[in-house]
């Protein structure tokens, strides 16, 4: 649907005018570029949603996070925020500053200053930010750039979104929620270091079209099949009990239906563990295809960083997802 939405409007700006637009509505990349030089690229990306937790302080964490995470998964170093606001006018303002707070506190973490922003009144709140940041054209990431041989890596756990479901269910208990929102509140900025320093081009986030959507968006911009390791697949621990339950966002569902068509499960799985490769992730982590050579590298480097990572597949000839 949002496809066909989106047809008029890239009608409307037809690539061939706009040369240094590197990335912009023709591909699903995370954020569009535009070329500044020979070597720098401007990039710019922009995301917000409701609350996924009840903590003020935390949800403004996360939504920051989330909106820095589409740049560093373009191998982009973020500089510079705006901030998104929908706030009902009978919010106390108390809450409304601690959303904005943690979102500046994560921007500070990040290297980012927030500048500024645009703030309305709605019945639900939402928040979020627009980011730009500088690529080196050398060593951008996109989803086209993933070849054969190349092996897969995922640096976040799998299962945000059966949680913070089984949060609006009132069914979480703290400590697994605490977990989650300390996965979701961390930067990817790590990981989208390593991977530049070790000649990665294809990456994406895992966020609401869930891993295996946007493994397949990846695979698809490639023209590759990604051949993924069941048991190598970082499922968290704590969103098990919810997930054997049922408990799904309803995308989860969603992205089922659009995605399986993608998916070839050579692995016979419980439906509830399928499910948990289709929930949708806030401030998931990066999926990187790294050329083979420089894995021991960018393992080592990840390690040096204190950054968690996967390795759960390859890369293959052919098309879409194998799970084995």
């Amino acid at each position: 649907m949002l496809a066909q939405v989106l047809r008029p409007v890239q009608e409307i700006f037809n690539p061939a005018d706009y040369p240094d637009l590197l990335v912009g509505l023709q591909t699903p990349d995370d954020g569009a570029v535009w070329k500044l030089d020979d070597r720098r690229g401007l990039v710019l990306t922009t995301d917000f949603f409701t609350p996924v937790v009840d903590d003020a302080r935390d949800y403004g964490r996360i939504a920051a996070a989330n909106s820095l995470s589409d740049i560093y998964a373009m191998g982009s170093t973020p500089f510079l925020a705006l901030n998104i606001a929908a706030l009902p006018p009978d919010l106390d303002p108390s809450v409304s500053q601690q959303i904005l707070l943690g979102g500046a506190e994560i921007a500070r973490e990040a290297g980012v200053v927030v500048a500024g922003g645009h703030t309305v009144q709605d019945k639900e709140p939402k928040f979020g930010m627009v980011v730009a940041g500088f690529v080196d054209l050398d060593s951008m990431f996109t989803k086209a750039g993933a070849k054969v041989g190349e092996h897969l890596y995922l640096t976040k756990p799998l299962g945000f979104g059966a949680i913070t479901t089984a949060l609006k269910q009132d069914k979480v208990k703290a400590a697994d929620l605490a977990v989650a929102v300390e996965w979701m509140t961390r930067l990817n900025k790590n990981a989208s270091l390593a991977a530049r320093q070790s000649g990665v081009h294809g990456a994406t986030d895992i966020t609401g079209y869930s891993f295996l959507g946007h493994a397949s968006e990846m695979a698809q911009a490639s023209r590759v099949c990604m051949q993924v390791i069941f048991d190598t697949i970082p499922l968290l621990e704590n969103a098990l009990p919810y997930a054997e339950q049922y408990i799904f966002p309803g995308g989860a569902h969603d992205n089922q239906r659009y995605f399986s068509q993608k998916v070839t499960f050579i692995k016979e799985l419980p439906e509830y563990l399928k499910l948990m490769l289709f929930d949708p992730q806030t401030s998931g982590g990066l999926l990187l295809s790294v050329p083979e050579k420089q894995c021991e590298n960018f393992e080592s480097t990840m390690r040096s960083l204190e950054q968690p990572f996967w390795k759960i597949g390859e890369v293959v000839n052919g098309q879409g997802i194998i799970i084995l």
